[in-house]
């Protein structure tokens, strides 16, 4: 098992800037990638941005402004939100997937204020 424990979440104004962290605790061999996805009320879940072999990948409504970042062997990633916009207010999910298992963190909240 792998236990995801993300944090930073907040209420920010449109333009400001968040920082989301996740570390990840347990049976963490064989993590190939970890990444973000966010839920907004009434919304799927949806990918954010992730990283895998030294790769990233980002949905198209974040790019320019966000950054994923970290170390997968050390079992950190971080979320570097910039320019914020009300349209970003949702839950925020850790994810790593181990082999073919996926493991989820409990979310944080971030509230983009107009």
């Amino acid at each position: 098992q792998v236990q995801l424990v993300e944090s930073g979440g907040g209420l920010v104004q449109t333009g400001g800037s968040l920082r989301l962290s996740c570390v990840a605790s347990g049976s963490i061999f064989s993590i190939a990638a970890m990444g973000w996805y966010r839920q907004a009320p009434g919304k799927q879940r949806e990918l954010v941005a992730i990283i895998a072999s030294g790769s990233t990948n980002y949905a198209d409504s974040v790019k320019g402004r966000f950054t994923i970042s970290g170390d997968i062997a050390k079992n950190t990633v971080y979320l570097q939100m910039n320019n914020l916009k009300p349209e970003d207010t949702a839950d925020y999910y850790c994810n790593a997937r181990q082999r073919t298992t996926y493991y989820w963190g409990q979310g944080t909240q971030v509230t983009v204020s107009s």
